[in-house]
């Protein structure tokens, strides 16, 4: 497999490390990845990590803006500004930096959370709120869906 499916939370050691899923990590290796580009999400408390290719897709979009609009200085600035490379260890952890915690509230456990592509580090309790926020959504979308569907609907 050659996507980030599911989740897991990991404790962090004594020494500020966390070992990132052995199911990430055989994808990781897959895509031959030592090193990992991180950026803080724009919308949640939450990074965005995967290989250079993530920081590739983001500057190919960047490159289509006018270079002298905000915009693209914008996009810039997000993404390479709030964006940082985190370095695999041996074991396969990752140093749990003030860039990580600064943004996620994480402290003792980082949560991992498979986004196809690319996988998301969360504090767990606010990975567990988002996800209900979530599922709330699309349930609520699913049910106007069925109901605009329904012969038998009031009018």
């Amino acid at each position: 497999m050659d996507r980030f499916l599911s989740n897991a939370v990991n404790r962090i050691d004594a020494k500020g490390r966390v070992s990132v899923p052995a199911h990430f990590r055989a994808v990781l290796q897959k895509r031959g990845y030592q090193d990992l580009y991180a950026l803080r999400a724009l919308d949640v408390p939450a990074l965005d990590v995967g290989g250079p290719d993530l920081l590739d897709r983001y500057e190919a979009r960047i490159a289509l803006e006018d270079p002298f609009l905000q915009t693209a200085d914008d996009m810039s600035f997000f993404c390479h500004g709030d964006g940082s490379f985190l370095k695999l260890d041996q074991d396969g952890r990752i140093t749990v930096s003030d860039f990580l915690r600064d943004h996620t509230g994480i402290t003792t456990e980082v949560a991992f959370v498979g986004r196809g592509h690319f996988f998301q580090i969360w504090e767990p309790e606010r990975l567990q709120a988002h996800g209900a926020e979530v599922r709330a959504r699309l349930l609520k979308l699913r049910q106007a869906a069925v109901a605009s569907r329904s012969p038998e609907r009031a009018e």
